[in-house]
């Protein structure tokens, strides 16, 4: 229980902590990375407080990963990809202990090699909620 009072991705689901939210359902939340790797660069997480893939109750899988097909689609279309890549951390490198997938617009010759990437910020706050309603547009 205090991991979930403390944790930063159940305060953003719950609505105490702003995010550029692009989707929301029972299972599944998802909103723009503040640090992307590109612009429309979002993390799905399961509204239910889970620090691992494996913790996720599995009649929830179904479900979570549904919308995180959805939500991979929608990235592609409003971001003009030409495709997606997805990623999930478990303990090594997972920044925030609340299960999330990375869901990255990506496109040939975008830079991106081996697991140095780096990091950029949106433009502006303008910028970060434009992309966010792109995405949510074609959700």
């Amino acid at each position: 229980m205090l991991a979930q009072m403390t944790c930063l991705f159940c305060s953003i689901v719950d609505g105490t902590t702003s995010a550029a939210a692009v989707y929301q359902d029972d299972h599944a939340m998802a909103f723009l990375d503040t640090s992307p790797l590109f612009p429309g660069h979002v993390l799905v997480v399961p509204c239910r407080h889970v620090e691992l893939m494996w913790e996720l109750p599995s009649d929830e899988v179904g479900p979570f990963f549904s919308t995180l097909q959805r939500i991979a689609i929608a990235i592609k279309a409003s971001m003009g990809a030409e495709g997606i890549f997805i990623a999930n951390n478990n303990l090594v490198s997972q920044s925030v202990p609340h299960m999330h997938v990375h869901v990255v617009p990506r496109s040939k010759g975008d830079g991106l090699k081996g697991f140095f990437w780096p990091r950029s910020k949106y433009e502006t706050p303008a910028h970060l909620e434009d992309v966010a309603a792109r995405i949510r547009a074609c959700l």
